[in-house]
């Protein structure tokens, strides 16, 4: 499994738009071919950090929903909003404990 993890940070007064826009896009996302997973996380010492948590078949899934219509839109609504440049990191799921 290809996890993706995204860490983005908003200026303050951005923050509803962007929570807005993950919700109207949020399933659509989750449903793209090859998603298997999507989570969202706020970090607890700072409002304005939040994180994207999502599962991949594999890295060309998400190079594919990166290239798509799906991704622009919502990219091209959430980049503008950010107070930092997001970072983002690619890695191999090896274990899972519940």
């Amino acid at each position: 499994m290809f996890v993706r993890i995204v860490k983005m940070g908003f200026y303050e007064e951005n923050i509803e738009t962007f929570l807005s826009n993950f919700d109207k896009n949020k399933a659509k996302i989750r449903r793209f071919e090859g998603c298997q997973f999507l989570e969202l996380y706020r970090d607890k010492n700072d409002p304005t950090i939040f994180f994207t948590y999502s599962y991949w078949d594999s890295e060309d899934a998400l190079e594919s929903y990166r290239k798509s219509d799906l991704f622009k839109g919502v990219w091209s609504v959430t980049k503008p909003l950010f107070s930092i440049p997001a970072e983002a990191w690619s890695v191999d799921k090896l274990e899972s404990l519940k």
